[in-house]
């Protein structure tokens, strides 16, 4: 397997939001630093994690249980003074499928404005890999008085009606699925139910990026060179564009949406967490097939 070039030797625009396993073994145990590891198996974490990582679950923490969206400022500062953390505590995220939720995570932390926020870089996987330490005890951390933030959806966050302009201005969309997905022979991923949507295939316009073409084997990003012979020299994109990024529910794009953001720059970088889920039921929404 291809050794990963260590990060600050990458070429990321913003390399500091990346952390190693060595790093993370080495300030676990900080006061001042909090492990979230969140995954798309919610068994995982029981099953063994770092020691002294709380679990952030995509679906019963970050969700409101009715509306589709995501948990009101209350709420939000009530999880932050339940896992222990204040706005001067960094947030290190890690979790399974390369990062696919902690990206996730942080990016919906990112709306409520926490700005010390941290991936590592590998996520779940590079850890085991490494038979770094695994505990099933729970930590437990004095409460935090959490101030109640304001969300702000305006500058990282795009709403079905956003992407409709953006598909009439004609602005640039990068779809993260993969490519039968993008083609509208899939309604979801290889190996899962192929449910979700009434219609299959693509945003008018959208480029397609499947997410993974990010991420080395091993999990880790790859340079900022390697990724911008992916999303700038293949598919033109520039630094000062307006872009959407979009997958199923969100969660996929929440890792272009890092890629594209903190490790090369971007300026304008929305996710549209509808995704295709919300798209593909839309009436008279318009839709692109091959």
């Amino acid at each position: 397997m291809k050794t990963s070039v260590p990060i600050e030797e990458r070429g990321y625009v913003n390399s500091d939001i990346l952390v190693t396993t060595d790093w993370v073994a080495q300030h676990k145990d900080d006061k001042n630093v909090r492990l979230v590891e969140s995954n798309e198996d919610i068994l995982l974490y029981a099953s063994g994690h770092i020691p002294g990582a709380v679990q952030v679950d995509w679906t019963t923490d970050l969700n409101d249980p009715v509306t589709r969206d995501y948990l009101s400022a209350p709420k939000f500062a009530q999880l932050m003074s339940k896992i222990g953390v204040t706005p001067d505590t960094t947030v290190v995220f890690y979790g399974d499928k390369s990062n696919w939720w902690a990206a996730y995570a942080l990016w919906v932390f990112s709306l409520f404005g926490h700005k010390k926020v941290k991936l590592m870089d590998g996520g779940r996987a590079k850890w085991e890999a490494e038979k770094r330490e695994l505990t099933r005890d729970i930590p437990k951390f004095e409460s935090t008085d959490y101030p109640v933030p304001t969300r702000d959806d305006s500058k990282i966050r795009a709403f079905r009606d956003q992407v409709l302009e953006h598909v009439k201005a004609t602005r640039p969309l990068v779809d993260v699925r993969s490519p039968l997905e993008f083609t509208g022979e899939r309604l979801h991923m290889e190996d899962y139910p192929n449910e979700g949507a009434l219609r299959g295939g693509h945003i008018p316009g959208a480029a397609n990026v499947p997410w993974a073409r990010a991420a080395n084997e091993d999990g880790t990003f790859k340079t900022a060179d390697e990724l911008k012979a992916i999303y700038c020299e293949e598919k033109g994109l520039k630094k000062d564009d307006d872009i959407v990024v979009y997958c199923r529910i969100g969660e996929r794009s929440s890792h272009t949406w890092f890629v594209l953001s903190h490790l090369l720059g971007f300026e304008k970088v929305r996710n549209y967490d509808g995704s295709w889920t919300e798209w593909g039921n839309l009436v008279g929404a318009p839709i692109e097939k091959p």
